[in-house]
């Protein structure tokens, strides 16, 4: 199929101990690599697919939502800069939260390298902006944070939403 967005994944191995800092990036990294893992060989079709009835999300939903948590997090919050976001479609929810609009046409592809983009800005900017970990942020979302929960509440982010989807989408399960 030519219209796979997501090749060959390999996921980094992660670092488990040492410096809170260097585990904590391995750990981001590695579930960025997994949340990739799940939208590895799908089908354009198989990305803009909506396996739970109940839920509007997709995989290309997700990875759209991903860039923008990887620019806010890293960028608006931690750097304090004003991130340049890809313009997708979105629209305001009944509980007023902006979302993504899953029948935006942007291609997977395309998707992909603006995530993949993101996800770099966030590791060149790593060691800059995690220099003081008990550095507090504002954050409207949680009120005043420190850099270390905004760095757990990213891997939070990676790790709640991608396994299910891909399960009802082709029944591929695990890491």
């Amino acid at each position: 199929m030519d219209d796979i967005a997501v090749r060959k994944i390999v996921r980094p191995e992660r670092v488990v101990s040492g410096p809170w800092l260097e585990v904590i990036a391995s750990n981001l990294d590695y579930h960025r690599a997994t949340f990739l893992r799940k939208c590895e060989g799908l089908s354009e079709a198989q990305l803009r697919q909506r396996p739970v009835q109940s839920s509007a999300l997709t995989l290309l939903g997700l990875m759209r939502h991903l860039q923008g948590v990887e620019r806010a997090w890293f960028q608006r919050t931690l750097a304090a800069a004003s991130p340049q976001f890809f313009p997708y479609p979105t629209y305001v929810t009944v509980a007023g939260d902006e979302w993504y609009d899953e029948s935006d046409l942007t291609l997977a592809r395309d998707v992909y390298e603006d995530y993949l983009k993101a996800c770099e800005e966030s590791r060149q900017m790593f060691a800059r902006v995690t220099d003081d970990p008990a550095r507090l942020v504002q954050n409207p979302e949680f009120g005043d944070t420190d850099v270390r929960f905004v760095l757990e509440h990213l891997i939070e982010e990676y790790a709640r939403h991608a396994d299910l989807i891909r399960e009802a989408i082709d029944g591929a399960v695990g890491e």
